[in-house]
């Protein structure tokens, strides 16, 4: 009988692996050995020889003096005593030529992986740490970003609030500027009144003398010593006074409208002076506000375009960063792993130097899948489209006869979603830059200020809790606590606040709530 060999390990088995079909081939063989030497004699025990009972004992851990065979037969002990030297050298020869072998073929199939080495992972670690101070210094310089735009929006809101009392003063200067000629126009009215009353006394007086250079300028001294009748010198003398008379009412009439015509002049032409002087100063600090105001725009846009690369560039670093960190991870545990299997490889080549009663393997655990980040839940939507409710004020007994405060596109309408997700809660109406602004019903201005994100703001009140809000203006031509008339210009329309757009935007507000000014707003209009 032939001793079983036992399989020769294929590439692709562990060492482990390899060992235990081993021990499982070993196993069977001292089964067949058992059950052969149970059916023979001593006599089969010599034919057979020696050998195939030494390889094949069942007793590989007692001496071999011990045996049954070694007792029985001196000469069979020396050849059992030869035997087990020859299984141990073979056995350890088996093992040292087919280890390499298996080490190989399970390197093989392991990952293909090449271990990192040391310097490799120092640099991977100091560019690592130079990303994140990239991303420190970039924060840094993002903050400081930060305090230039507010300083810009500081200077764009003064800007405005000078351009809006700028504008106020212009406008009112051209309301006095329409008074003034309006009186100019008076003026010339009267002194064109007093040309014709002139004329039409000197006119008179021309008759007068007319009729008294006819008549002869006669000396009552001399017509009574004429002996004139006297009731005839009564009545001449009588004539002479009521002429003189009307003669000196002429005169001082005709003078009192020449000073009168000369004062009128005189006053007209200050005032017009005074007028073109102020339009003139008035436009020239306009037109340096304006400028100011483009390049302070100016400037803000370049800061915000600053500050917007800044925050690509930070969301690009950060994203590099997190790939080399989970890369820097990885290598890290493919270390481990590499120096834990090494150990493993140690204690196996110590456990087959001192052979014992191997337990079945572990399984080798599988990595861990590395997780994405979970995105952030999306904000729920929030309508803000609340009802009007009826109310007693006189804005409520307006609702669907309102016009809207100025003349224009409307855009961007009640309840529309805006981009950052949350809806609009007004209207913005596209209008040119000076357009009038008119109040929507009778009240009371309430707020009249700039506001962040508003520019120049104006708040009107109506009563019953109803308020209307026109943001953005250019400038505001009413103060606080100013009485607002229907229809009546309260501002022109602008794009304060940093808005690109020249327009309007209007809400409509009860008890703090919004309101659809369209379902306000006539349409016939």
């Amino acid at each position: 009988m032939r001793c079983p060999v036992a399989p020769r390990a294929t590439p692709g088995r562990s060492l482990l692996t390899f060992l235990q079909n081993q021990r499982r081939s070993l196993a069977s063989t001292r089964q067949t050995l058992e059950r052969f030497s149970r059916s023979t004699d001593d006599t089969a025990w010599r034919k057979h020889g020696g050998v195939v009972v030494a390889l094949g004992s069942h007793w590989p851990d007692m001496p071999e003096s011990d045996t049954p065979a070694a007792t029985a037969n001196p000469e069979r002990a020396a050849v059992v005593a030869a035997c087990g030297r020859i299984r141990q050298l073979f056995l350890c020869l088996v093992i040292a030529a087919l280890a390499p072998l298996a080490i190989a073929s399970n390197r093989q199939n392991a990952p293909s992986v090449e271990a990192p080495s040391a310097g490799e992972i120092a640099e991977k670690q100091g560019n690592l740490r130079s990303l994140r101070s990239q991303i420190d210094a970039l924060r840094k310089q993002m903050a400081a970003a930060e305090g230039s735009r507010k300083e810009a929006v500081d200077q764009l809101q003064e800007a405005e609030r000078a351009i809006s009392a700028t504008q106020r003063q212009l406008y009112e200067t051209e309301t006095g500027t329409d008074r003034l000629r309006e009186r100019l126009s008076e003026l010339e009215k009267q002194s064109n009144d007093l040309g014709r009353v002139l004329g039409a006394q000197q006119e008179q007086l021309a008759r007068l003398l007319h009729r008294q250079y006819l008549r002869g300028n006669p000396d009552p001294l001399r017509m009574f010593l004429n002996g004139d009748d006297p009731n005839q010198l009564a009545r001449d003398l009588h004539y002479l006074e009521t002429i003189g008379r009307a003669r000196r009412e002429i005169l001082r009439g005709i003078e009192a409208t020449i000073q009168r015509q000369q004062a009128l002049a005189r006053e007209a032409r200050q005032q017009a002076e005074l007028l073109a002087a102020s339009e003139a100063r008035q436009r020239e600090e306009h037109a340096r506000l304006v400028e100011q105001r483009q390049q302070r725009q100016l400037a803000l846009a370049r800061v915000s375009e600053q500050i917007a690369a800044q925050r690509r560039e930070i969301g690009s670093l950060q994203r590099d960063e997190k790939r080399l960190a989970e890369l820097v991870d990885r290598l890290s545990r493919i270390i481990a792993a590499q120096a834990g299997e090494a150990r493993r490889e140690a204690q196996r080549r110590e456990q087959a130097r001192h052979p014992e009663p191997m337990e079945r393997a572990p399984t080798s655990p599988t990595e861990p899948a590395t997780g994405e980040a979970r995105p952030p839940p999306v904000p729920e939507r929030r309508g803000d489209e609340a009802a009007a409710t009826p109310g007693a004020g006189s804005l409520a007994r307006l609702k669907g006869q309102l016009r809207l405060p100025t003349r224009g596109a409307v855009s961007n309408r009640f309840g529309a979603t805006r981009l950052e997700g949350s809806t609009w809660k007004g209207l913005f109406i596209l209008a040119g830059n000076g357009s009038e602004v008119r109040s929507i019903a009778a009240g009371r201005v309430v707020f009249a200020e700039w506001m962040r994100g508003f520019g120049n703001l104006l708040i009107v009140d109506h009563g019953s809790g109803y308020l209307s809000i026109y943001a953005n203006n250019d400038s505001l031509l009413k103060n606080v606590g100013d009485e607002a008339r229907l229809g009546e210009v309260i501002a022109t329309v602008g794009n304060s606040g940093g808005n690109p757009e020249s327009g309007l935007y209007f809400e409509l507000r009860h008890q703090g709530r919004p309101l659809d000014p369209m379902a306000w707003v006539s349409t016939r209009h």
